[in-house]
């Protein structure tokens, strides 16, 4: 059993990651691929045991080097965390592993995130809000595609069902899961700009693998952006699904005036249930309302990006990407290959 990070300058959250590894109920390698750390990373891995893997910055991908880090495992499961995300208790490597339990086609596994105990009162909204919806009764789910649809062409399973695979039925998470190395060796990751764990899941349910959520499996992570940031962040997201499933987020003011006051009348009816305040009510309503405007701006941006220049979608990207790359879902992923490491 392997666990997997791939870190720069991973700074106090990753101390926090790392110590909670250790206090793991299963025995497991730690391996860390470290692309350009400056701030220590490095050491603060090895003196927590980690086997580390060295590559020059502009090496980094986030398919690519996650392949690297699966090819470089020695267990025959690894599991992926990002260097900020804190597993929740010490059964948490445990309960993703027990994902695979549920049935013997489970490829992949993935578990929530939770807030962290400072985040503010709307992304803990938004982060229960959504990972309570991938499983409603708390219970472990699994997904995968029927015969009749790992029949079709990639295009055509994406124009079939692309609402249900930009929400549940195609979510994953490369911050929180495992992997099966048989399953990986047939479907590896893409080597794209934005997106692999979505398009790892997609290419796994098409090969005939299950993908499995086990919301007991929770990782503390969440930003608290600025507005700006969130705008950048969304931005980013939604020119990612527009890349890999042709998703262009609807328009319309009835469906947007919708989703907005869907945000806030949940939220309207939470505080109420915990007794707040009138203020404190207020102002949450109003940071949520804002938040997601916000976001509902840059998706909207995101899914057009194809239509803006390259350089406003660079000054709109958190990563600073300018690029807008539609991916060819027909052509076949391959395990990266980099030389580079150290």
């Amino acid at each position: 059993m392997t666990v997997a990070i791939p870190v720069r300058d991973g700074g106090e959250l990753l101390v926090r990651t790392l110590r909670a590894l250790a206090r793991q109920t299963v025995a497991h390698e730690l391996l860390v691929c470290d692309s350009g750390s400056r701030d220590g990373s490095v050491a603060l891995a090895r003196a927590h045991g980690a086997r580390v893997v060295e590559i020059e910055p502009q090496k980094f991908g986030h398919g690519a080097t996650r392949n690297l880090l699966v090819s470089e495992a020695r267990g025959e499961r690894v599991a992926l965390l990002t260097q900020d995300a804190e597993p929740a208790d010490e059964r948490w490597l445990a309960c993703l592993l027990g994902g695979f339990e549920l049935a013997q086609d489970v490829g992949i596994v993935y578990g929530p995130y939770r807030p962290r105990p400072q985040a503010s009162p709307a992304v803990r909204r938004e982060l229960e809000g959504w990972f309570g919806s991938l499983s409603p009764d708390g219970q472990p789910r699994v997904e995968r595609l029927q015969e009749r649809e790992r029949a079709l062409s990639a295009g055509e399973l994406v124009r079939e069902h692309d609402w249900e695979l930009v929400g549940r039925r195609g979510f994953f998470t490369d911050a929180n899961a495992c992997i099966a190395r048989a399953a990986w060796e047939r479907v590896p990751f893409r080597e794209v700009a934005y997106a692999e764990d979505r398009l790892l899941a997609l290419d796994m349910l098409r090969a005939g693998y299950a993908k499995a959520y086990v919301p007991r499996a929770a990782v503390l992570h969440s930003h608290d952006y600025t507005a700006l940031e969130q705008l950048r962040r969304s931005f980013d997201e939604w020119r990612g699904l527009r890349e890999v499933y042709g998703w262009r987020e609807p328009a319309s003011p009835r469906r947007l005036a919708g989703q907005l006051r869907g945000a806030v009348g949940t939220t309207r009816r939470k505080p109420h249930a915990e007794g707040a305040g009138t203020l404190r009510r207020g102002a949450t309503l109003a940071t949520v309302g804002a938040r997601h405007t916000v976001r509902l701006a840059g998706a909207l941006l995101g899914s057009r990006a194809d239509r803006l220049p390259r350089g406003l979608r660079r000054r709109l990207s958190l990563e600073r990407r300018g690029s807008f790359q539609p991916l060819d879902l027909e052509a076949p992923s391959s395990p990266s290959t980099q030389d580079s490491r150290t």
